[in-house]
């Protein structure tokens, strides 16, 4: 039982992207065409145990699959024409799996939905396995994929290969990213998301032989793969790049990345981002010392690379390349320039990266107070003891001055616990940016307002007003009162008030229009107006359940046209049929319309979308 359970998990995550991809083609619909495949997978834990594996097991699933999926078409009375033809489709080609691939990156879905669903559709990963590789809750990881086939769902995104590409590129690649480098957790390499990215992107490769950019992302990711076993030392500590021991690297792996890049080159046109770091991985590549590493043409591979892409993180490493090329100091001219970027307030690399370059121009103090900052930051377990032991190597005459960190704490001792809990909101976070082992005397007010401007750049004036405040009563406190005045309170101006939702706004679908006019004129729980079923309804006399919902005139105008010629089942119906996954209890069923009952969940977001606001806010507006 237990090789056939494994056989049927084998053949799953070999076949499920060809699988859903096939079924997308008949049912346009991602949740849906994965429901119809989980429940051929079903099947196939059911029947192998019993009559042994098929000879051809992917083949087995993919008619399984297809089968119910023409039994769910049939279902609808306004396809059913089309079953019998639907039953002689082709198999799934590699074009298919291209589609579902560029379906679950679409751009229309944020980015951590992206992630989540495409390693459940293409990949074929459980949300389990989802959840432990991102260190959050399984259910966390199954609500963004449900989330995502519902937009995708309602938007109808349309197949566009040219402006989805980017999209497809950038979620392989942070897949990637957070195997080579997590983010969080004890362990410094996820070995398990860099070899499921690398196998997406050698499959795109194949998908989209011509894409430069392509061959461009399998050439960096099989290069930075190839250093994976010299990147960490006995402890799981992070070894640094010039420090690794190249004999260490996986030849193989190189040699794979160098031809990608050939592949890449011979696609010809403009270099992209990702020709760009693969050209920079391959000149680290190239080099057989430290020492032998050609940074001027690095950095100018940044240079051409930051006029691509500007972000913070390229310019922060242009700088480091730029600091061995030219020297400490013109990498530490380049970094200071990006003080105060907002979307390096809290990256632990940039004080790592300042601190290394301090250290070679001598400034060890400086260095040490950067390193201790950048452990701070550090969410990794690995990186965070790696800077915090860099840190106490070196060699600094100890300061007796009052030190930030443990004068905010003695700060907040003297408070009440819940003046500390909303000042220390504030004030951790000020320390955490300045350093907390940071003198006190020199925290300067010019600081004071970087910290502030690119830590809360956008908040409301009144949140913006509570950090002032706290700021102001902990600089009186420390006899240092020119630290506040950097930073003055914004005026709150009130908003005005918000505009009642009409029946007749404009945009919104005739259900949605009744369910919010009921709401508004009945006064009821949402609850009691969701599961109202149309026998129920009293048109002539305005009410339901036994005169216990009534409404006025504006409802009573809309409902006609919302019921049709239904005679019985729910009032409010969803969008679409139930999958064969998850049957709708039978009350929750329209026998004439074969949809499911519209749900609060689903009631609440799209009110939330088109008015923002709740529907119990509706309720006798």
């Amino acid at each position: 039982m237990t090789d056939v359970s494994a056989t049927v998990g084998a053949v799953w995550r070999q076949e499920s992207a060809r699988i859903v991809a096939g079924l997308l083609r008949l049912v346009r619909d991602v949740g849906l065409a994965e429901e119809l495949a989980q429940d051929a997978l079903v099947a196939a834990l059911e029947q192998w145990p019993a009559g042994g594996v098929p000879d051809n097991p992917g083949a087995w699933l993919m008619t399984i699959a297809k089968r119910r999926a023409v039994d769910h078409i049939r279902r609808s009375r306004t396809q059913e024409r089309l079953a019998p033809e639907l039953a002689q489709l082709p198999e799934p080609s590699q074009d298919d799996v291209l589609r579902l691939m560029f379906t679950s990156c679409h751009p229309v879905l944020p980015t951590e939905a992206r992630v989540a669903l495409t390693l459940r559709v293409i990949a074929g990963l459980s949300p389990a396995e989802i959840a432990r590789a991102f260190l959050v809750s399984e259910q966390v990881i199954a609500q963004r994929i449900a989330a995502a086939k519902r937009t995708l769902a309602d938007a109808g995104v349309a197949y566009e290969p040219s402006r989805q590409l980017a999209s497809v590129l950038e979620v392989v690649y942070l897949i990637f990213n957070e195997g080579y480098s997590a983010t969080s957790g004890a362990d410094l390499i996820r070995a398990d998301l860099c070899l499921e990215a690398l196998r997406l992107g050698r499959l795109l490769a194949v998908l989209a032989p011509d894409e430069a950019e392509v061959h461009g992302l399998v050439a960096l990711m099989e290069i930075q793969q190839s250093r994976s076993a010299a990147r960490t030392g006995p402890r799981g500590e992070p070894i640094p790049l010039h420090e690794q021991n190249r004999g260490r690297w996986d030849q193989l792996l190189i040699r794979r990345g160098f031809a990608a890049m050939l592949r890449a080159r011979e696609a010809a046109g403009p270099p992209g981002p990702y020709v760009l770091q693969a050209a920079i991985a391959v000149c680290h590549a190239q080099a057989h010392t430290a020492e032998d590493t050609d940074w001027v043409r690095i950095s100018a591979l940044y240079q051409a690379l930051e006029q691509l892409l500007p972000t913070p993180v390229v310019r922060l490493n242009r700088a480091v390349a730029v600091g061995f090329a030219q020297g400490p100091q013109a990498g530490l001219d380049l970094l200071d320039d990006l003080h105060t970027a907002p979307e390096l307030a809290d990256y632990h690399l940039l004080p790592s990266v300042r601190g290394d370059l301090l250290l070679r121009l001598g400034r060890t103090a400086e260095a040490r107070r950067e390193l201790e900052r950048g452990a701070s930051l550090a969410r990794n377990t690995a990186e965070r003891a790696f800077l915090l032991r860099r840190a106490a190597t070196l060699d600094v005459p100890e300061d007796q001055r009052p030190r930030l960190g443990p004068a905010v704490a003695d700060f907040l001792d003297s408070l009440g616990p819940a003046t500390a809990r909303a000042y220390g909101q504030t004030l951790h976070r000020v320390a955490r940016a300045a350093g907390v082992s940071l003198p006190l005397a020199e925290l300067t007010p010019a600081r004071v307002a970087e910290i502030f401007a690119t830590t809360w750049p956008s908040v409301a004036p009144r949140s913006w007003n509570r950090h002032v405040a706290a700021l102001r009563s902990f600089a009186t406190w420390a006899d240092t009162p020119d630290l506040a005045t950097a930073v003055s309170p914004r005026p709150v101006v009130a908003a005005p008030p918000r505009p009642a939702v009409t029946a007749s706004e404009e945009g919104c679908a005739l259900r949605e229009r009744v369910l919010w006019c009921l709401l508004r004129e009945s006064s009821a729980k949402v609850g009691a107006v969701l599961s109202l079923n149309v026998e129920d309804l009293d048109l002539a006399d305005r009410s339901a359940r036994n005169a216990t919902i009534v409404w006025r005139s504006g409802t009573a105008r809309l409902l006609p046209d919302l019921i049709g010629g239904r005679t019985r089942g729910p009032l409010f119906l969803s969008d679409r049929r139930p999958g064969p996954g998850r049957p709708p209890a039978a009350a929750d069923l329209c026998s004439e319309t074969g949809r499911r009952r519209l749900s609060y969940e689903r009631a609440e977001y799209l009110c939330k979308r088109a008015t923002g606001r709740t529907l119990g806010s509706l309720r006798g507006v």
